[in-house]
């Protein structure tokens, strides 16, 4: 049985996800303001985060960085919005989230993209440290560092760079890359490209060499030239 905690202020999304979800075996908790609902994160154990921006109390992206940075918790998050630009997701994803929906929603897409969320929460942990140039990554310990600068990145950022990285100096092809991350689930058509700019902000653009190449047409690769 799977346990979902849901951050939202509508109580009409809120009724509805617990309507479907239910009946389905899931286990549910419910938050309508920001505050409660790190409270709730912060002293219970749950398979997935449902996560609204806009929350009375606290916002969304500002109490997913705190569980993330002072509490440490990996627990997966879906940020459920109704801001759809590329920035709004950049801060969603630069915040800690792991995926992004944004309203309305089908619940038959909610209840996959958190089955999703689940899976890839459970898989093995990878096993090798890896090095491109002066850019280290440690997969136990999730930790990236760059000239002995630590990169903090999210669990799809981390992900995205670890398989550059694993495959480096090969260029990777954008559907290898989606595949590897998110398996046949893959999300909108423009959250690898969301992904990959918040990779390279962190990652590149501090320093003077930019390590991630964009092929045109084929994909990327990270290489030190």
């Amino acid at each position: 049985m799977y346990k979902i905690l849901v951050i939202e202020d509508n109580p009409d999304i809120v009724a509805n996800i617990y309507a479907f979800f239910e009946p389905k075996g899931f286990e549910l908790d419910n938050a309508y303001n920001g505050l409660s609902g790190l409270a709730l994160a912060s002293s219970n154990r749950y398979d997935v985060i449902l996560l609204d921006v806009m929350l009375p109390g606290i916002n969304g992206t500002k109490l997913c960085k705190k569980l993330r940075e002072d509490l440490h918790n990996k627990t997966p998050v879906l940020m459920l919005t109704a801001r759809d630009t590329i920035m709004d997701k950049v801060a969603g994803f630069d915040s800690g989230a792991d995926d992004y929906l944004v309203k309305p929603f089908s619940l038959v897409e909610l209840e996959a993209r958190i089955k999703a969320l689940i899976r890839r929460d459970q898989d093995e942990h990878f096993q090798h440290n890896l090095t491109v140039g002066a850019l280290f990554l440690n997969p136990n310990e999730h930790n990236v560092k760059r000239e002995d600068r630590l990169i903090k990145l999210t669990p799809i950022g981390f992900k995205v760079l670890h398989t550059l990285m694993s495959a480096s100096p090969r260029v990777v092809s954008k559907t290898e890359l989606e595949e590897k991350i998110w398996g046949q689930d893959i999300p909108s058509s423009d959250a690898l490209r969301t992904h990959m700019h918040s990779v390279r902000t962190q990652v590149d653009k501090p320093f003077s060499k930019a390590l991630i190449v964009t092929v045109p047409g084929v994909g990327y690769q990270i290489i030190d030239l």
